[in-house]
Order: C-alpha cells, then structure tokens, then sequence
C-alpha cells in the first residue's frame, strides 16, 4: 500500500445529492484517477489531438519567426491603430486564467467542497493561459530581444524600466501572478507526485515522479508542512485574482482615448475575466469527463456551479455594457457620445452586436435548469461565451482608436494572416499543453478526492 494513501477500510458513500458519486472509496478513487496516467494507453483520440495541435504549434513557431525577421508590419496595426489582435489576445488569454486561481484560492478558503474535482486542471488551465499570453507583450513591441528591458535589470547607465508605462505594469502582475500560480499548482501536486511514484512500475516513471514528490513520505510533519504551505498561497493568490486584471484594465483606463478612459474598466474586466474563465474550464471539463469516464468526480453538481457563477458575472458584465453607454450619454461628453454611436452604427458594429449576442441574451438561458443541466448544451453555451469576450476585447480596442478625437486621423484596421495564424497557434500551444497534462500528472487531485470520501464517509450522508 502507498505511504501516501491512509489505511482504510471506509463505508462507501451513499448520498442523493453528492459532491462525489455514492461507490467511492480510498483505493477505487486512487485507482481510477492514477490509471489515467500510469496504466491506460494512448487512444486515436489523443494521439490525432496532439498531432494537430502539435502542428498548430509549429505555425505559431513560424509565425514568431516571421515577425522577428520582417517587424510588427505584418500585422494589421496601423496608425492610428497601434494595438490590434496582440493586445486582444493577451487581455483574452490573462482572463481565461482567473478561473483556476479562483476555483483554488478563493473556493478553498470559502471551504466549498464542489471545487475538489475541477481544481487541478483549473489550475493547470491558469498556468497554460498565462504562457499564452505571455508571449503577447514581448511580440507587440516588435524587439522582443529587447525584453530585459522591462525588468529592473542592474543598469550601469542607469536606464530604468519606466515605471510609469502599463506595459511594465503587465510585466510585474503576470510574472507576479504566474510565479504565485505555479507554486500553488506545485504544492497541490506533492501528494498525488508521490502517489504516483509508488503505484509506477516503470523505472523511468519511478525516478521521474520520485525527484518531483521531494521526499514526500506522508508522514504526519509533511501534512502538517503541506497545509500550512497550502493555506498561505490560498491567501496570496486571492487577491491576486482581482488585481492582475485590475492592472491589465489600466491599459486601456489610463488613456484619455474615447471609451477607455473609465473608471468602470476594473471591476468589469475583473468581472469578465472570471465569466470566459469558467467558460473555459467547461469548455475542457465536459470532453475530459467523457473521455476517461470520469462523470463520478465531475459530476452534474459541478456543471450546473459553474453555469450558475457564469450567469452571475455575466450579469455583472451586461451591467458594466449598460453603465458604459448610460456614462456617455449622461455626462453629455460628445467624444464618448459619437464612441456609443460608432458602436451601435459604425463600421464594426456586427461585432458590437454579436458580442452582445454572445455575453447577454445566450447566456439568459442558463437561468432554466434544463439548459444548466443538460451537458451538451453547456459546451456550447461555453464556445459561445469565450467567443464573446474575445470580441468585446476587440472592440474596445479597434473602435476606440479606429475613431479618435479628429476626423482627419481615423483609420480602419483589418487583420492580416499573420495576426490570425498567430492567435490559432496560441490556440495550439494550450490545447497541446492540456493534452501533455492529461496524460502526464493527475487531472485532478487524488489526495483531495480521497480527504472527501473521507469526510462525506463520517457525516453520514448529511453533509451538504
């Protein structure tokens, strides 16, 4: 028996309503989730996902390559619009990471059991999404060799990063949020590494998933270390999820450019960052659940969660759609008055419209527990929010600076090739990245899943 698993001879559970499915005991949870990466063997499935998003990898790679050897020009950006599909897929890709930050800090600190299951590739899907975007803000300067400069690197000459640039704020909050992501991840993984170790019959894997578990023995001191540890990322991470997109927010916040300069843009990206994160998180949830039958751990129960935390950011988003135009017609501002109209009227105003389509009136449906419960419906109801909020990035970055304060310096922007074949690529490199985790570590989390047989075991089928 793992000296990570304790002994156990516990009842199965029986519940109506349960966080985990009624069966479930120490050895079958551990031997279900553990299989997944030590015993099962690659399927069709897997091996053609990989395969071409593998391939998706490459065009990103290429791409990359092309950009540092031509400069930004292949782009679409112009002037005046200096900002195009780089910083739409950065702000996109920062927000599909707070779902995970969220699900493991601040759900664990509220004690809220349903999180169990989903946690780790919540968190697998947070660390993915910052590499994605990550690689925006040292391509859109167009020296990406010159990124040291944002850092404050010892300087003979005392050129300093300026400090005053929302660009070295992204910098600081990403790299900040990322290295706090990471070791939360990590410290999760210590008990389940070992797990895994003990149960591997391979020599590479024993060595492989031996070195990354530390040492860890189970023992009383190592939990005792563990939790403490757990705990007090849990309480650095939360805050976390509201600044780092309150910074991303001041991006744009900080311009006096029509439509930016608001003071509603913190809450309202948090807001929204939060909404296509759990999108996403159904967005893999639901195949993965399917794939390696695990519908006993992700069960309806969590579905219908996250559809309920979707409808409520995603009101809080329709609130902050309401509260833009309302300011601008209100404080009479001709400027942020001709902005709304350019929205409603303009030249891009089907992607205003399908934005609308997307974040508002579909997700109206998840008020029906029918819609909240009914799997495949979710799926895309989660395709189609993602795709929302990446256009309403697009839109408060194009229209805004398409139509500026002077008739004289409006312009239009259209995305090139190379603009779309970047974006698909970061598509790529995070579905690859999921795939590569599915079948390398757990996808979720064994020693949390076994303390809840536990837990539900001993209250007795009353514990809600």
């Amino acid at each position: 028996m793992s000296v990570t698993q304790p002994p156990v001879n516990v009842p199965e559970i029986r519940r109506l309503d349960p966080v985990l499915e009624p069966g479930h005991t120490y050895a079958s949870v551990t031997d279900k989730i553990a299989a997944v990466v030590l015993t099962r063997p690659l399927g069709i499935g897997w091996l053609a996902g990989f395969t071409l998003t593998f391939s998706l990898v490459m065009l990103l790679f290429g791409s990359l390559a092309w950009l540092i050897v031509k400069g930004v020009g292949i782009w679409g950006i112009n002037i005046p619009i200096g900002w195009g599909f780089a910083i739409v897929n950065f702000v996109w890709w920062i927000g599909i990471g707070h779902a995970g930050t969220l699900i493991s800090a601040i759900l664990f600190l509220l004690n809220q059991k349903w999180r169990t299951s989903i946690n780790r590739f919540a968190e697998a899907m947070t660390l993915f999404a910052v590499a994605c975007a990550g690689i925006f803000p040292l391509i859109h300067t167009g020296r990406p060799w010159m990124a040291y400069y944002m850092m404050p690197y010892p300087s003979t000459m005392g050129v300093w990063p300026q400090f005053r640039s929302p660009l070295i704020w992204d910098v600081f909050a990403v790299s900040t949020y990322g290295t706090v992501s990471l070791m939360f991840w990590f410290i999760g993984l210590l008990p389940d590494l070992a797990t895994l170790r003990d149960r591997a019959k391979n020599r590479f894997q024993q060595l492989i998933y031996g070195a990354l578990a530390m040492g860890w023995r189970g023992s009383a001191h190592h939990w005792h270390r563990y939790q403490s540890a757990y705990l007090l990322l849990a309480g650095l991470a939360t805050p976390l999820v509201l600044s780092v997109h309150t910074v991303v927010s001041f991006d744009f916040a900080v311009a006096i450019v029509p439509g930016w300069h608001t003071t509603i843009f913190p809450p309202y990206f948090v807001a929204g960052a939060i909404y296509s994160g759990f999108a996403m998180v159904l967005t893999l949830a639901i195949p993965l659940r399917k794939a390696y039958g695990l519908q006993d751990f992700i069960t309806m129960r969590h579905l219908d969660n996250m559809a309920k935390v979707m409808l409520a950011t995603g009101l809080i988003v329709a609130y902050g759609y309401f509260v833009e135009f309302f300011m601008a017609f209100y404080s009479g501002n001709k400027f942020d008055v001709f902005l709304a109209q350019q929205r409603l009227h303009g030249p891009y105003a089907h992607y205003y419209y399908a934005l609308i389509l997307c974040n508002i009136l579909t997700p109206q449906l998840l008020w029906f527990e029918k819609v909240r419960r009914n799997v495949a419906a979710l799926f895309v109801m989660s395709l189609v929010i993602n795709t929302g909020m990446w256009l309403e990035r697009f839109v408060i970055v194009v229209i805004s600076l398409t139509r500026d304060f002077v008739p004289s310096a409006w312009g239009r922007y259209q995305p090139t090739f190379w603009d779309f074949s970047t974006f698909i690529g970061t598509l790529g490199l995070f579905v690859m990245l999921i795939f590569l985790f599915v079948r390398g570590l757990p996808a979720i989390a064994i020693s949390e899943m076994r303390e809840l047989v536990a837990h539900e075991s001993h209250s007795g089928g009353d514990h809600k």
